[in-house]
């Protein structure tokens, strides 16, 4: 299987972004806790603002902005879908122990695929695994999944109802159990998911994921944008409207 070129260095520019966003963040709910703590009050449901709305990282230098067009589309990629030369690139970075990932996965990732199913949209698929093992188990599974076809079937049972699995749910023989259920050939699926042609694809997502400084999931890269957290769905299709303009 062909590997995937490895990621440029000029990508790092917005990991500094994302850095001072989160230690902002954790400033501010410091002084938040310490307030209560000297009013005598928390910040509860009952007292607590509304909540702040989901910030996307946006890009400091337009001219930057080419990481829709990096080398790791491959249309042998059993981890992507959608047209190599379709005109909106989605790259994301995701974990199977991640609650984030699942709630973004059932609310908004089904509207992705309706722009792949038209052609405008090419999703590309990385396990970053900051979990830890049970999510490289499950990346493995996955992966083995994907090459029988099965990526996203296998995808939505691993987050079924929006939840991630436990970690004793991610073993080998639990991973199985889902590919018996979606109709894999369990034989196969056993040889692929412990193959080492899996372990280092696996790898190589992994590591394209970290080189990029995504460090917590879901991480997105759309159109060469980054997007930080679960953002809503009207955010992407947003995103995906406007990028599908700008290609005319």
């Amino acid at each position: 299987m062909a590997k995937h070129a490895a990621p440029r260095t000029q990508y790092r520019w917005w990991i500094p972004a994302a850095v001072v966003a989160s230690a902002a963040a954790l400033v501010l709910m410091i002084l938040v806790i310490d307030r209560g703590e000297d009013d005598g009050t928390s910040p509860t449901a009952d007292n607590a603002g509304p909540a702040p709305e989901a910030v996307v990282t946006e890009v400091a230098d337009p001219e930057q902005s080419d990481l829709g067009e990096d080398e790791s589309a491959d249309e042998s990629d059993p981890m992507s879908d959608g047209p190599v030369d379709a005109p909106v690139k989605l790259v994301v970075f995701s974990d199977y122990q991640c609650p984030y990932c699942a709630s973004w996965s059932q609310d908004t990732l089904p509207t992705m695929l309706d722009y792949v199913d038209s052609g405008d949209l090419r999703i590309e698929w990385r396990e970053v695994n900051v979990f830890g093992s049970a999510s490289e188990q499950a990346a493995k599974a996955a992966y083995a999944a994907a090459l029988q076809n099965k990526h996203w079937e296998f995808h939505e049972a691993l987050f079924a109802d929006g939840k991630p699995r436990s970690p004793d749910e991610l073993t080998p023989e639990a991973l199985t159990e889902v590919a018996d259920d979606i109709g894999l050939d369990t034989s196969r699926f056993s040889t692929d998911m412990n193959s080492e042609e899996t372990a280092q694809a696996v790898q190589d997502n992994a590591e394209m994921g970290t080189d990029l400084g995504a460090f917590s999931t879901p991480t997105f890269i759309l159109d060469g944008q980054p997007y930080v957290g679960a953002q809503p769905t009207d955010v992407f299709v947003d995103a995906v409207e406007t990028a599908q303009k700008g290609q005319h």
